[in-house]
């Protein structure tokens, strides 16, 4: 069970427009919206920003002919094929 306090907050006008558009569009209520936003606020603030992250490479002949990144249909032909040739 949570306990909840109820208080009487200050918002600037055109956030809490958005804050009931993104109620409204995820039919939740303003209350859950406010909720998760602090949450995640409050939560940035915890967390100090973590180091980069090393990310390995690999070498190559760049992309295969016909691969298109932003294509996800024919990116997802394209590896099934390659695992259909094996």
């Amino acid at each position: 069970m949570f306990l909840c306090m109820r208080t009487t907050i200050h918002i600037d006008d055109h956030l809490f427009a958005e804050l009931k558009g993104i109620a409204a569009s995820t039919k939740r209520t303003l209350t859950s919206v406010i909720d998760e936003a602090l949450r995640e606020s409050l939560s940035r603030r915890r967390d100090p920003e973590r180091p980069a992250v090393d990310l390995p490479l690999f070498h190559g002949s760049g992309l295969m002919p016909g691969v298109d990144l932003s294509d996800s249909a024919a990116l997802l032909d394209h590896m099934e094929a390659d695992r259909g040739s094996s």
